[in-house]
């Protein structure tokens, strides 16, 4: 399961963040997490408790926002919604596209206790 060892680095990233703003406690989390990052919300969730146990973010509360698999034709200039099997220009239906969003996993927000 590489949701445990994806949770230990953003252990480690919320862990810093807490260090520079001399925090005591992580209280909230939370991350968007695209449908294309190949990462299941489920273990994700999981995982979270073990990687966290004995740390600052020990009973912080994990939030997951999925994000919208987004898409930019190279043919007609478009952004569209896509779906993770079909990422296809939802204007002219080109499969030349890139993938704009969808794919990530970001700390997007964090709440901490203060000294």
């Amino acid at each position: 399961m590489h949701e445990l060892s994806l949770c230990f680095a953003l252990l480690e990233q919320v862990e810093t963040l807490a260090a520079q703003h001399h925090a005591i406690r992580v209280e909230r989390m939370t991350i968007h997490l695209g449908p294309l990052s190949g990462i299941e919300p489920s273990l994700l969730t999981t995982a979270w408790p073990i990687a966290a146990a004995n740390s600052l973010a020990a009973t912080a509360v994990l939030d997951i926002i999925i994000s919208p698999v987004r898409v930019y034709c190279h043919d007609c200039g478009a952004e569209s919604d896509a779906t993770a099997n079909n990422l296809c220009c939802g204007v002219c239906h080109s499969y030349h596209t890139q993938v704009r969003s969808g794919d990530e996993l970001l700390l997007a927000h964090l709440e901490l206790t203060l000294e």
